[in-house]
């Protein structure tokens, strides 16, 4: 913001007012991939457009066109929580993208799979497994900003973990192994929620927790952005993708016809196919994921 401008009051997703920080957003810019000058000059012509009451999702769609007219690639890793978001309306896509994201950790990964607990089947979203170590996770998806994972969802989820685990512990093997439940969301914890979950002995990953290993930096870490990140697709173009299984730009780099099938043109196929490939190859360091 300029300076000798008066603060100015804006609008959170969850209808709270907060005052503008133009530092956030310069950080934010810096995390996309932005260089200094390119995030400041973003912010200054920001600065410049707002007003009392401007809600951070107009602000977000300001610095999404302006950093997407200098770089596809770099608006596509600014927009990745929102790409997160597209991949809905149901929680499917989401809970195949997070075991896509742990088959490239090494684990053998099943999705929507039907368990039989102690007492009762139980439809879990995503089965782990590498080495002895056994994972039951479920996955919490949300298409709207500010909506907030309470307690209700780990209290429900270990009473499910419970009832499975009692029964995996009785198969042959299975006594030496480590089990445990997950729960990952697009999205935050309440603090009742995060509380609980530690105490239950749950791992949770949420969208930025923890700071190493949440979900966000999973993502970045390994450079498996979703389809849904390509700036160069219509919505139409990611909900076809979406809906034949595909949900890794990884996948469209190592399968061109994918793009042919979804009856994509030639020349703009290459366009999509350049922003895929440097999206993908936009990482930053692979080893420093922490082991999860």
């Amino acid at each position: 913001m300029k300076h000798g401008l008066s603060p100015i009051e804006i609008t959170k997703a969850n209808g709270e007012k907060s005052t503008f920080e133009s530092k956030k957003l310069f950080e934010s810019l810096l995390r996309s991939g932005a260089d200094r000058t390119e995030s400041q000059g973003i912010v200054d012509s920001i600065a410049d457009e707002l007003y009392p009451g401007i809600s951070t999702k107009e602000i977000y769609r300001k610095a999404f066109s302006l950093l997407r007219s200098r770089s596809r690639v770099l608006a596509a890793r600014y927009n990745l929580k929102n790409a997160i978001m597209q991949l809905g309306p149901s929680g499917y896509p989401f809970e195949k993208y997070i075991g896509s994201i742990l088959q490239h950790q090494g684990y053998r990964v099943q999705v929507a799979k039907l368990v039989q607990g102690q007492c009762v089947n139980h439809e879990v979203d995503v089965i782990a497994e590498k080495g002895d170590e056994h994972f039951m996770i479920e996955c919490k998806y949300h298409n709207q900003q500010g909506t907030l994972s309470d307690v209700k969802i780990p209290l429900y989820i270990n009473s499910r973990f419970l009832d499975v685990s009692g029964r995996w512990q009785k198969q042959p093997g299975h006594h030496i192994k480590f089990h445990q439940g997950w729960v990952i969301t697009n999205t935050r914890f309440t603090l009742d929620a995060l509380q609980y979950g530690k105490c239950a002995g749950l791992r949770m990953i949420g969208w930025d927790y923890p700071t190493k290993g949440s979900l966000k930096d999973m993502i970045d870490t390994l450079g498996l952005y979703p389809i849904t990140a390509i700036t160069s697709l219509t919505l139409n173009e990611k909900k076809d993708l979406l809906a034949k299984g595909i949900v890794l730009c990884l996948e469209i780099s190592s399968n061109q016809q994918l793009l042919a099938e979804t009856g994509i043109k030639e020349n703009r196929s290459k366009v999509i196919l350049n922003e895929c490939k440097s999206l993908c190859h936009f990482i930053k360091n692979a080893h420093a994921l922490p082991v999860l």
